[in-house]
């Protein structure tokens, strides 16, 4: 099928029970530059980008583009050859993909032909000249491990200073460095420097088993382990054919919703604190402890690490847990409903939210966030609920999902759509826990040589991507796993303007993204 009538590229769907997703090839770069003009004026979104090195099977090197369309994902590819692997700059289109481009350089070797040619992932860790995604890599060589000096635009005018914060941190945080420019306490510009959490996770997964992926995908963000292990299953489930059964299906949805409730408590508690409400803090950390006991001794997990996998789940609770499981969701729906009151009434407080750390549907689209990020501004995106043309996957199908939104964009709204998922999230697991399905627990899932296959979850903190490629064994030729924080960290450089630096932590934490998942 064509998606666009004015871009002739034939896409099909991907198999499966996952998100609707169309795969195609793009001929050259000028009909990639034109697919993505055509998702641009269409409000679509840029969703991931990667590059891979498939010199060792004969061929060159090649880029991956997914793109988020109301009805689906669109997955794009071009190949490049190994002689001249240059492709289009798609940051005029989408500013997102900047920082994408250049992990892929940092990573692979293959360049896109804009302006910003910084290192992104490169902090002095591995030579210039090595990238560790190429098949030949092998070991780094040795080279003296300096310091790598970054050109950060420079602000000037009389009263303009810079203010330099991080990457190491007071708190325990995971680092980032903020450079700040400013007049007196307001702020004119944010530029961030981040990579420095960059683990290889794409270079370990080469090479490794289906089972290892996933225990090693699960870990590019601790907060995301249960969206990322659902992303990566139904990646390599698309590629090898196997559905889960309906019963494996809930469970994962009860897991996800589980981790979204869990991190939500969290975010509100934190959000509290940095403004001077230590109430806050204490009453939702009570609650968030109590939650993850109980996924402890439901899926044997604080954060249910490894309990969503290839083929179904890993284990199930009993009728008991799960009836224990539904009168704790009716406890801390009551005392969120309580916090929620005080939240509201709470003068100060609303002053430091009301209108801080502002972005509005327009910025939100131009950067493709999505999210709480998003949906704060007023943009209906969530791929657990309907949209016109969407029909989510299941369970969600039959669930009824309705989305958290709020217009108002700044830290007062992403406080509000954490309250509402929050409540939409008990009534989700409620109806999970008493209504689960028969089925089994996990599928077999046999490896496919050369399969590929791409997987769409709606994370807590949006949209979460991965992609797999399997080789002529059956093991991972390539895998890429994709956070929202990339669309994300951005935007926040904008929401940060004509704020002063004292609210800076108040708006980093309403967003709450992930370094290590942005780093991998």
């Amino acid at each position: 099928m064509f998606l666009f009538d004015d871009v002739p590229i034939d896409f099909s769907p991907q198999p499966g029970l996952g998100a609707p997703v169309w795969r195609g090839r793009a001929a050259d770069g000028d009909e990639l530059k034109d697919f993505a003009a055509a998702v641009q004026q269409s409000g679509g979104r840029l969703a991931a980008l990667w590059g891979s090195d498939r010199r060792q099977e004969g061929q060159g090197f090649q880029l991956d583009c997914v793109f988020g369309l109301d009805r689906g994902h669109a997955w794009l590819r071009l190949e490049l050859p190994a002689d001249d692997a240059v492709y289009p700059d798609l940051s005029a289109k989408f500013p997102a993909a900047n920082r994408m481009q250049r992990a892929v350089y940092d990573l692979v070797g293959i360049r896109h032909t804009g302006s910003d040619q910084r290192p992104w992932l490169r902090h002095g860790g591995w030579p210039a000249g090595w990238f560790p995604l190429r098949h030949d890599a092998g070991a780094p060589p040795e080279h003296a491990n300096l310091p790598s000096d970054y050109d950060f635009v420079k602000v000037g005018g009389e009263g303009a200073h810079e203010i330099p914060v991080g990457p190491i941190h007071a708190g325990i945080i995971e680092p980032g460095h903020f450079r700040f420019s400013v007049v007196g306490e307001r702020v004119l510009r944010l530029e961030q420097r981040l990579g420095y959490q960059h683990k290889g996770v794409e270079q370990r997964c080469t090479g490794a088993d289906i089972a290892t992926g996933a225990k090693l995908v699960g870990r590019v963000s601790g907060d995301s382990t249960c969206a990322y292990a659902w992303a990566y299953a139904a990646a390599v489930e698309a590629a090898c054919g196997v559905e889960p059964s309906p019963r494996a299906l809930a469970l994962r949805a009860l897991i996800l919703e589980r981790e979204r409730i869990a991190n939500h408590l969290g975010d509100l508690g934190m959000l509290g604190n940095d403004a001077a409400l230590a109430f806050g803090l204490a009453q939702f950390f009570r609650l968030k402890e109590d939650w993850v006991r109980m996924s402890a001794e439901l899926f044997g997990h604080r954060f249910m690490m490894d309990s969503i996998v290839p083929g179904g789940v890993a284990h199930e609770p009993d009728a008991r847990a799960l009836a224990a499981m539904v009168e704790q969701c009716d406890a801390i729906g009551r005392e969120v409903a309580e916090l929620r009151a005080i939240y509201d009434a709470h003068a100060g407080l609303q002053d430091r939210f009301l209108t801080t750390g502002a972005i509005d549907a327009a910025l939100a689209r131009e950067f493709s966030l999505t999210g709480i990020a998003a949906r704060a501004t007023g943009v209906l995106l969530d791929g657990r609920a309907y949209r016109q043309g969407y029909t989510p996957p299941p369970p969600y199908a039959k669930l009824g999902v309705r989305p958290a939104t709020d217009e108002r964009g700044d830290v007062a709204a992403r406080v509000a759509v954490r309250f509402d998922e929050v409540f939409e999230s008990l009534r989700l697991l409620r109806e999970l826990a008493v209504g689960l399905p028969a089925g089994e627990l996990r599928r077999e899932v046999a490896p496919v040589p050369y399969a590929e296959g791409l997987g769409v979850v709606e994370g807590w903190r949006g949209e979460v991507v991965v992609g797999v490629r399997l080789d002529a064994a059956g093991r991972i030729a390539r895998l890429h796993p994709h956070d929202p924080s990339w669309q994300a960290w951005p935007a926040l450089e904008h929401a940060v303007m004509q704020d002063i630096v004292p609210d800076f932590p108040l708006i980093n934490k309403s967003f709450n993204l992930s370094y290590s998942g942005q780093d991998i």
